[in-house]
């Protein structure tokens, strides 16, 4: 059989699930049975690292952007669809909610075959107006009627996806992330040495978290709970790892809450496994979530966790045994756990191994990809013989 010409639309290359996901999965498929292509716009720190994969067409779109923009938006589906078209693509594949739209549109302008989208939480979600919620979800109900496959990273987005009337349960697969795991159960750091050029003493004790800095992710509360946390364990010390687009407000907030020599921000970082070894607790304070990636990576690390209560995060860690689960926008409850493993390292050690050893081989990033590798030659099969 002839290789199969397939192509991956992601939004933006910043460093987050979707992104990794994308990335991983375009590395590992198999080159033989592929000819694979990559489209996003030519934002984001993980540009590098998709012009660095092997036999691998990288399109940047600049028109694409996150923001609803109806003149950039009907200029990225124009762009969309001549490179599909021009490039004869077999299948494919969006990630993310504005490359979802656009992306599989454009796909069925150009008679693709095989059209399937990711979900990596979807577009919609309590915190936003009313009319922008029906609208994004009615995008979403239409443009999975021209979808064959909708692939889900956790069982909650499919149950959201199908309260919401997207799709049938029958366009639903489930394939959880996967990462590779030996970079963070063997990852060797020199502690000592990656605290001080974090700016940290040797023996302080450290609570981090790992996002971009937009509301979704609510980095706002992780500074709440610093506040709350220093009262009662006023040696600790706090990371946040990342950028984007609500960088000024926080530094603001650290300065308002007098947090400047406790509160310390890396910026966006490549040497992730090495940050996470030097952590005592890991935090997630998202407001909603499809199934947060830098979890699996936090638990490969041995890091006993502490995040909200958004659907995949709760699939993911086993509240009080790996961690604990806490209400999203309850800062209290937040601090409270926090401290509680500060004050109990045996405590916080149980819950970190316990973590590691939820991560069995079903979370290989190869695992992953072998999964979605199934998933195209069934859909491509089925596409022949109708």
């Amino acid at each position: 059989m002839r290789r199969l010409n397939v192509l991956h639309i992601v939004t933006k290359l910043e460093l987050g699930g979707a992104q990794k996901n994308a990335l991983y999965i375009v590395s590992l498929l198999n080159k033989d049975r592929y000819n694979l292509s990559l489209a996003s716009s030519n934002e984001g720190i993980l540009v590098p690292d998709a012009l660095n994969i092997p036999q691998i067409n990288a399109t940047f779109l600049p028109t694409l952007k996150r923001a609803i923009d109806p003149l950039k938006d009907f200029i990225t589906l124009i762009s969309l669809t001549r490179l599909i078209k021009n490039k004869k693509f077999d299948i494919v594949h969006t990630h993310s909610s504005k490359a979802g739209i656009l992306g599989r549109w454009a796909a069925k302008l150009a008679g693709v075959p095989v059209v399937l989208h990711s979900v990596h939480g979807w577009g919609f979600h309590h915190r936003q107006n009313p009319l922008t919620r029906r609208l994004f979800i009615y995008l979403e109900r239409i443009t999975a009627k021209i979808t064959n496959r909708l692939i889900a990273v956790s069982q909650s987005d499919i149950k959201r996806g199908l309260n919401a009337r997207i799709g049938t349960e029958d366009k639903y697969a489930l394939v959880r992330y996967g990462i590779p795991l030996q970079e963070f159960t063997d990852c060797q750091v020199d502690i000592k040495k990656k605290k001080e050029e974090l700016g940290l003493k040797t023996d302080s004790k450290v609570v981090g978290m790992v996002a971009c800095f937009k509301p979704q992710k609510a980095p706002e509360d992780f500074l709440r709970a610093a506040v709350l946390v220093k009262k009662d364990f006023p040696e600790a010390k706090f990371l946040l790892v990342g950028d984007g687009a609500l960088r000024r407000k926080l530094e603001g907030l650290r300065k308002r809450f007098v947090l400047e020599k406790e509160v310390i921000f890396t910026g966006w970082r490549r040497d992730i496994p090495q940050i996470l070894s030097i952590l005592d607790v890991f935090v997630l304070t998202s407001l909603w979530e499809g199934s947060p990636i830098v979890l699996l990576e936090a638990m490969a690390c041995a890091l006993p966790v502490v995040a909200t209560s958004t659907g995949g995060a709760q699939e993911t860690i086993h509240n009080g045994s790996s961690g604990f689960i806490v209400n999203f926008g309850d800062i209290e409850a937040m601090a409270q756990r926090i401290v509680s493993l500060l004050r109990n390292t045996n405590l916080a050690r149980k819950m970190g191994q316990e973590g590691r050893n939820l991560l069995d081989p079903s979370f290989e990033v190869e695992h992953m990809v072998k999964q979605v590798d199934r998933l195209y030659q069934t859909l491509w099969k089925e596409k022949k013989l109708c």
